[in-house]
């Protein structure tokens, strides 16, 4: 977090904080169109936005794997992030260099968010399907996301107001002295934070497709093919029989 901060930095850290404000206003204005009458684009808006924070989490979830991957090998070393990720905090960092684990925490409260209105868009699809499995798990996914969001909200807060450590239930608010101990709990905490969010994701996603007839048929959509069109058949005008020469039938 000491390195100079260059404009890939800052460029990287403006983009993926446009990703997640861009994702919450899709979320706001499906939400609102949601509650009148039914609009089949909130459907295609809502499965965009699940799309989106499912591309985003798998970011996530190999950041948190690859720190937990990292603390196997070094598990007395301070916690390490990849260096896109590292980059990424040095370009948040920015805001207030004189705290130098503001960036980190700027970083991964961002992710979050990406990956909540994944979940979000989850709901927002189910919304008019609501005893579908789908539904079930999604709104499970927005609770528990939702928790862990605001872990992230405290913990950044808290580094931003100039605690000295940052304040959190990943840190026994703020009560674990700096040292492996406060590096492994915090570690773990969060790959397996976010690797259950994850599954809980997956799992929703996955009823999704399995219940998307039910799901479109809320919208007023169909996956039913279009019924050909049947011809009758043009049947021939009957013979008339043939009299024979003498005109004798």
């Amino acid at each position: 977090m000491h390195h100079s901060v260059s404009a890939w930095d800052t460029l990287g850290a403006i983009l993926l904080l446009g990703w997640a404000g861009a994702m919450w206003a899709a979320v706001a204005v499906l939400a609102v169109a949601n509650r009148r009458r039914v609009r089949p684009w909130v459907f295609h808006g809502a499965a965009g936005v699940i799309g989106i924070g499912l591309i985003g989490q798998v970011g996530h979830l190999q950041e948190h794997a690859a720190q937990a991957g990292y603390w196997i090998a070094h598990p007395n070393s301070k916690p390490w992030m990849t260096a896109w990720g590292d980059s990424l905090a040095r370009g948040y960092g920015q805001i207030d260099p004189s705290k130098p684990s503001l960036g980190m925490e700027i970083l991964h409260l961002t992710g979050n968010f990406i990956f909540l209105a994944g979940l979000a868009g989850v709901v927002l699809i189910t919304a008019r399907a609501r005893k579908t499995q789908a539904h079930r798990w999604g709104k499970m996914g927005v609770w528990m996301q939702g928790i862990h969001g605001l872990e992230h909200v405290a913990l950044t807060l808290s580094v931003a107001l100039g605690a000295n450590r940052a304040i959190g239930l990943s840190t026994w608010f703020g009560t674990l002295p700096v040292g492996p101990g406060l590096w492994t709990y915090r570690v773990w905490w969060h790959a397996l934070a976010n690797l259950v969010g994850s599954i809980v994701f997956g799992i929703a996603v996955y009823r999704l497709w399995q219940e998307r007839a039910t799901v479109r048929a809320s919208f007023g959509l169909t996956d039913a093919p279009a019924t050909p069109t049947v011809k009758e058949p043009v049947l021939a005008p009957a013979s008339r029989p043939v009299a024979d020469a003498a005109g004798v039938r």
